[in-house]
Formats: structure tokens, C-alpha cells, sequence
């Protein structure tokens, strides 16, 4: 009984955190660190694939006040973070929000992000051909272990 009870868990984990498909545009990796008692922003990271061109213009989620979008950059050895409209998908490129200079801000959280939950989100995506897609996606949230993101934010300027 224990096996199949890991089993399950296990499975679970996995559809929880998979690739989400819609319209062309395929959506990996997609987490969020969970937040210190008091911290009401949080950053979401994600890898999305789409077949034609595209834009990310926007999400949403109702566990958050506000969801902004944001570049980085290095200045003079000081990391910079400016709100975009859009971010570009390329036909057929992964794009890694991180490894790219974008990500994902949650804004006033109504509630801590906790190790193990997952949060929803809604990603809207105008694709070349002018249509317009919206995703459904579940975010694991994962434990405050690695400091030196915590470290790079304490040097980041709006």
C-alpha cells in the first residue's frame, strides 16, 4: 500500500508541474520560491515554446493584487528591473524567462506562498496571426532553500 500511495504522490507531482499545451504554445518548468512571513511580492519563472511568433502580454492570477511583467539588467554591476508590455516568443524557440532577463511578478499577495502548493495562473498570448490565447497554469511552489536569489534581490532597483 505504501508503494502505491508514493506512486500517486509522485504522479501527481509530475501533472502538476507538466507541460501545459494550448494553441501552439507549450508551457514547462513553471515555479515560484515560497515567501517569508511579510513579503507580499513573489517572482514566477517559467520556459514557453510556441510554434508561431508570439507575445506574452500579460497574465493574471487571483492569489495576487497586481501581476507585472519585468526585464533585467546589469547597470554598472547593479541589477535593474523595468516593467515590459510584452515579452517576445520567437517561432519554435524555448524561451526561459530567467535565462532570457524576463520574469513573472506577483504583487501584493494576498496570502504566503508555501512550499509544496502550486498557485494558478492565467497567461494571455497574442500569437502572429492575431488570435489570442489564454493558458491555464499551475506554478509549483518551491522551498526557500537557495539564498542567493534572495541576495540578487536586495540589489535590484525598480
Amino acid at each position: 500500500m505504501k508503494k502505491m500511495t508514493k506512486l500517486c504522490t509522485l504522479l501527481i507531482a509530475v501533472l502538476l508541474n507538466g507541460p501545459v499545451f494550448a494553441g501552439g504554445i507549450q508551457v514547462e518548468g513553471a515555479w515560484a520560491r515560497a515567501t517569508a512571513p511579510g513579503q507580499d511580492t513573489a517572482m514566477v519563472d517559467m520556459t514557453i515554446v510556441s510554434e508561431k511568433a508570439a507575445k506574452l502580454t500579460g497574465f493574471a492570477t487571483p492569489l495576487s493584487q497586481s501581476a507585472e511583467m519585468h526585464s533585467m539588467t546589469h547597470d554598472k554591476g547593479v541589477m535593474k528591473m523595468r516593467e515590459v508590455q510584452a515579452i517576445e516568443l520567437p517561432a519554435g524557440q524555448r524561451v526561459n524567462l530567467g535565462e532570457a532577463g524576463f520574469h513573472l511578478m506577483l504583487i501584493g499577495l494576498r496570502a504566503p506562498l508555501k512550499a509544496g502548493d502550486s498557485l494558478p495562473l492565467t497567461l494571455n498570448v497574442q500569437v502572429a496571426d492575431s488570435s489570442s490565447v489564454k493558458i491555464e497554469v499551475k506554478v509549483e511552489v518551491k522551498p526557500m532553500t537557495d539564498m542567493s536569489h534572495d541576495e540578487h534581490m536586495h540589489h535590484m532597483h525598480h
